[in-house]
C-alpha cells in the first residue's frame, strides 16, 4: 500500500514547538511507517521522517516570513497531486483547499477534518462529500451536512509524555493565547485559589494578550513561560497540580488534553466540543459548568488519581491506536467499490 500524506507547511513536521496538525500528521506516518506502510510525506523541506519526503518548500512560513504563504501552499498541493497516479491513496490534513484538486484525478482521497475554522468553508466540503471520504476527530465535530467513513481520535507517542505520580505546586494553562482558549478564565482561578499558574503557549491575539493576560503577570503567582516545545513539556505537564482547559469555543479535539493525562495530570475543562469524549468526568478529572465550579474542582483535584488518567490514555489515545484505526479505513476504501459511509 502506498500513501502520500498532505502535511500543512504552517510549521515543520513534526513541529518545533507549536502545530498541532503536523504533531499529528507525523505521528500518524511515523506509526504507518513501522506497520510496514509505504508513506510520502509531504511537507516542508526541513521536516523529519522515516518515510519518503517530498518537498518544494524549504522551510515552514509562520517561521519564515520571507515565505509567501498561498504562493507555496499553492505549490506544495499542487506537487502531490500532479503525483497522484504513483499512490494507491492521498490522505489530506489541509484542510479544504486540496478538496478542489480531487476532481482531477483517479487517485481515492481521505481527509481528516482537523476542525472548521468557519461555517464559511462548508461549501467546499459540501461539494466534494460524495468524492473525498471524510474523517473526524471528535464525534463533537461532525457536520451534519457531510458524511463520514469514521471518527478517529488523535492518538500521541506515550514515550514522549512520562508518568508523574506526585504533582507539583501549580496549576496550568497550556494552549493558545486567545479568548477561545480561556486565558483569562484560568488567571481567574488562580486568584480564587491562591495558586500559582503557568502560562505556556504562542501569543496568537495580541489585543486579548495585552488587556486580558499581561496585566496579571507578576513572575510570582502568574508567570507567562512561553512557547513550550517537545523537550520541556513532559516536565511542564506532568508538574501541574491540574491542566485548566476553561474553553470559549467548541474544540474539535485538544492534543494538550490528552497530553497533561498522560502525565498523570488531571484536566478541569469547560464540556464544550470534544471534551466530555476526552475527559471523563469524576475520573480523569472534572467537567465544569462556570468559574464556581471550576474553583470547586481545583479544590477537589487531590481525589483523582493520576494513575487513572495515564491509564485512561494508554487505552484510548495512542498513535498506534489512532494508526490502526486509519489503516482499516485505508483498507475499507481499496478494498470496496462502495466504501463504507456515514458510519463511525
Amino acid at each position: 500500500m502506498k500513501i502520500a500524506m498532505l502535511s500543512p507547511i504552517s510549521w515543520r513536521t513534526p513541529p518545533r514547538h507549536y502545530g498541532p496538525w503536523e504533531s499529528v500528521v507525523s505521528l500518524l506516518t511515523e506509526e504507518l511507517v513501522d506497520m510496514g506502510v509505504d508513506v510520502t510525506l509531504f511537507a516542508t523541506g526541513d521536516s523529519i521522517t522515516r518515510g519518503r519526503l517530498s518537498w518544494v518548500c524549504p522551510r515552514p512560513y509562520s517561521e519564515d516570513p520571507s515565505i509567501e504563504p498561498k504562493v507555496w501552499e499553492c505549490l506544495h498541493i499542487a506537487s502531490l497531486f500532479e503525483r497522484a497516479a504513483e499512490f494507491d491513496l492521498i490522505h489530506n490534513h489541509f484542510d479544504f483547499l486540496p478538496l478542489s484538486y480531487t476532481g482531477l484525478v483517479d487517485t481515492p482521497v481521505v481527509t481528516t477534518i482537523h476542525g472548521f475554522s468557519s461555517p464559511r468553508i462548508l461549501p467546499v466540503y459540501r461539494r466534494y462529500n460524495q468524492r473525498v471520504h471524510y474523517v473526524a476527530i471528535s464525534d463533537a465535530d461532525r457536520s451534519g451536512e457531510l458524511d463520514y467513513v469514521a471518527t478517529i481520535h488523535h492518538g500521541i507517542d506515550l514515550s514522549l509524555f512520562p508518568y508523574h505520580s506526585e504533582p507539583g505546586d501549580y496549576l496550568l494553562f497550556f494552549g493558545r493565547i486567545h479568548p477561545d482558549k480561556g486565558t483569562a478564565d484560568a488567571i481567574e482561578i488562580a486568584r480564587r485559589t491562591g495558586l500559582r499558574l503557568l502560562i505556556a503557549g504562542i501569543v496568537q491575539d495580541e489585543q486579548y494578550f495585552e488587556e486580558e493576560v499581561a496585566p496579571f503577570i507578576d513572575h510570582d503567582q502568574v508567570e507567562y513561560v512561553g512557547s513550550v516545545g517537545p523537550d520541556r513539556r513532559p516536565e511542564l505537564l506532568g508538574g501541574a497540580r491540574a491542566l485548566l482547559h476553561l474553553i470559549h469555543f467548541d474544540e474539535p479535539f485538544g492534543l494538550s488534553v490528552v497530553e497533561s493525562m498522560a502525565c498523570g495530570t488531571p484536566v478541569i475543562a469547560y464540556p464544550r466540543g470534544s471534551m466530555p469524549e476526552i475527559v471523563r468526568d469524576g475520573h480523569t478529572g472534572y467537567l465544569v459548568a462556570d468559574l464556581d465550579e471550576a474553583t470547586k474542582a481545583v479544590e477537589a483535584i487531590g481525589r483523582i488519581d493520576r494513575a487513572a488518567c495515564r491509564q485512561d490514555v494508554e487505552q484510548r489515545f495512542t498513535a498506534r491506536r489512532m494508526a490502526q484505526d486509519y489503516l482499516r479505513v485505508y483498507r475499507t476504501i481499496l478494498g470496496q467499490d462502495d466504501p463504507m459511509r456515514g458510519g463511525s
